[in-house]
């Protein structure tokens, strides 16, 4: 019998609306007091039957049709916790087809793809302390430096089964504090059929892929992430979805999750089917799946992938109609993504929200009042692409493309970004970061450690994907662990140090972070010196005495007595030469203390000396200076 009760009838009706945000309680299977009661939406199917291992996958348990809504309904005493089930759909053009249940919390391992009747057990948590902090300041103004991490690929057993999050645990999170990041991002972690897709071709959008382990394993993981003090963020995928059959496509034989127009509905790029961003029912569908993650697991954030795809009609490859102004603005994936952000940051306002996103046309960051989206950052792939050019190129040819390391100082404060080196910078043939570098294995490394102290100065956040840390070698696999291996080397353990080294140094050096939505956080001394290949800038905090003072040197030429403008008299001492030999460079000390001398340096009075080491990076702090 249909369930007509007064809180039913309302989350039927939000839910038509694109206003519930919590539809799991609705669609999907919950327990009651007689039972179970399921429900699928599937507003042409000609009927629906529950089928499972409670009644040997037959046809005996017809489901009815709540009419307004296209809801199939069916309360029953039979299942029972841990059976699995689907839903045997009879399409609009009669074709019967085994689907699965969209709203499901578990599925079994695949390649079974049946979900499973599953209530996650309560957990005291022990994180309050943790989001408290979270909630007392914004994120703008702390340390954010990102561990990238495909988790199935961290670390494999000897019998290639990769490690579940209870395993993670213990292995895992003691890593990444040894390595003093902050946070943790997965990629997707959701339920997925097929691992080569790394996570990004969805099929359960509220579970945990069984691959990883239990729903509870993963609370416990991020509850003692929280108390290590390291956030963990997740990419979620509100683009597209999978093409199997067997899931969400053309769920009851017209277009359900889709656009009606078939090039549309399409990403030929990714071969993917899209979601209609438009229709009420898809963006309460996604919308509560982002609130799922975000309440249940108690994640610091969510990184959006391929926003872009989401933006503009003409992103994939193929034929494509302009908007009814004529232009090629995705209006409903834009409004949506907007709404969004908006239900997120009320329902969780300390949530930090990222975008995978690489145009420009679009403003990505900031209040949605003012058309912006409402993302808190964006990544900063420009950027991304820029850098890893430059250090790729030979140095001769540096001077006449310095603008690929300076470009970025133009447009910095344009949005809030992410400085990502990222896992599909060191996939499909595009090499490791450390193949990447120019040169014979020592200039690699000493490149790495150059462009990693760039990314740590320049203003934004951080994210490196894992391995690059010590500079693997190998591109990353997603079907086998780590190259943990390397670090029986010498030169990949001392990369590994200096990467925990640095990591440590960006959390202590207020400057670094503390005035990052603010102008005032750089000032330039000199982008201009495309001759040897060097440049130089300083970070500021609030503290006007606090600041650093950043010197690269892109050419494997080693500079004497090397001029560098300072702000005032006074002393200056060197807090990190990449080139130290606890590093895998060749210098036993840091250069000594400097003494400012009273000479003009571009706009500055004032000027010190040192030695720039052969492709080295120096971080210098005022010690003892005298200020007007």
């Amino acid at each position: 019998m249909i369930d007509t009760s007064k809180e039913t009838l309302e989350a039927e009706q939000r839910f038509l609306t694109g206003e519930n945000f919590y539809v799991q309680h609705f669609l999907g299977v919950r327990k009651i007091e007689s039972g179970y009661v399921f429900r699928v939406w599937a507003p042409h199917a000609r009927q629906v039957y529950l089928v499972g291992d409670f009644n040997n996958w037959d046809e005996s348990l017809p489901m009815e049709k709540r009419e307004e809504s296209g809801v199939w309904e069916l309360s029953s005493s039979l299942p029972v916790e841990g059976q699995l089930y689907k839903f045997l759909v009879e399409q609009a053009n009669g074709r019967k087809i085994m689907k699965i249940d969209p709203f499901a919390i578990r599925f079994e391992k695949r390649p079974g793809t049946a979900a499973e009747i599953y209530t996650i057990a309560d957990k005291k948590w022990q994180d309050n302390l943790w989001r408290g902090r979270q909630k007392k300041t914004r994120s703008l103004r702390r340390p954010l430096n990102i561990y990238e991490v495909h988790a199935s690929s961290w670390q494999h057993h000897e019998d290639g089964q990769p490690y579940t999050f209870k395993e993670l645990k213990e292995a895992l999170i003691p890593y990444v504090k040894e390595m003093n990041y902050t946070h943790i991002e997965f990629l997707p972690l959701m339920e997925h059929p097929l691992g080569a897709s790394w996570g990004y071709q969805l099929t359960g959008f509220f579970a945990l892929s069984s691959y990883y382990g239990t729903p509870e394993e993963f609370r416990d993981f991020v509850d003692s992430c929280h108390e290590n003090n390291i956030g963990v963020f997740v990419d979620w995928v509100p683009g597209h979805f999978c093409v199997n059959e067997d899931t969400l496509p053309y769920y009851d034989g017209t277009p359900t999750f889709e656009y009606e127009d078939p090039n549309r509905a399409r990403n030929n790029r990714w071969g993917t089917i899209c979601f209609d961003l438009g229709k009420p029912q898809v963006q309460s569908f996604l919308i509560s799946s982002a609130l799922f993650w975000l309440e249940v697991y108690h994640l610091d954030g969510m990184r959006v992938d391929a926003v872009s795809s989401m933006l503009y009609l003409d992103y994939d490859e193929g034929p494509w109609e302009p908007n009814h102004e004529g232009g090629n603005r995705n209006f409903e994936g834009f409004y949506f993504l907007q709404k969004l952000n908006a239900v997120i940051k009320l329902a969780f306002p300390q949530t930090i929200m990222m975008a995978e996103e690489s145009s420009s046309e679009t403003q990505i960051t900031g209040m949605i009042e003012s058309g912006a989206l409402g993302f808190d950052y964006k990544w900063n792939m420009g950027w991304m692409n820029d850098v890893l050019r430059f250090y790729e190129m030979d140095p001769v040819f540096r001077k006449e493309n310095f603008h690929l390391l300076t470009f970025s100082f133009m447009y910095m404060m344009d949005e809030h970004y992410i400085l990502p080196f990222s896992h599909d910078e060191v996939v499909h043939g595009k090499k490791s970061l450390m193949h990447k570098m120019w040169g014979d294995r020592y200039k690699q490394f000493a490149h790495l450690r150059n462009m990693y102290t760039f990314m740590i100065a320049h203003p934004g956040k951080k994210l490196l994907f894992m391995g690059s840390e010590w500079g693997q070698f190998l591109e990353w696999r997603y079907n086998e662990g780590l190259v943990w291996s390397n670090l029986e080397d010498e030169m990949n353990a001392k990369m590994q140090h200096f990467t925990a080294m640095l990591n440590a140094l960006y959390k202590e050096e207020r400057s670094l972070w503390e005035l990052e939505d603010t102008a005032e956080t750089i000032e330039l001394i000199d982008a201009d010196n495309t001759d040897e290949s060097v440049l130089t800038f300083i970070r500021k905090s609030k503290t006007k005495k606090d600041f650093l003072i950043v010197a690269l040197n892109l050419s494997p030429v080693e500079r004497q007595d090397f001029s560098i403008g300072v702000p005032y008299p006074g002393s200056y001492r060197e807090v990190l030469n990449t080139e130290r030999v606890e590093f895998g460079g060749t210098w036993t000390k840091n250069n000594p203390t400097c003494e400012s001398i009273e000479q003009p340096f571009k706009h500055f009075n004032q000027q010190i000396q040192t030695i720039l080491p052969s492709l080295g990076a120096l971080i210098i702090k005022p010690e003892d200076i005298q200020m007007k």
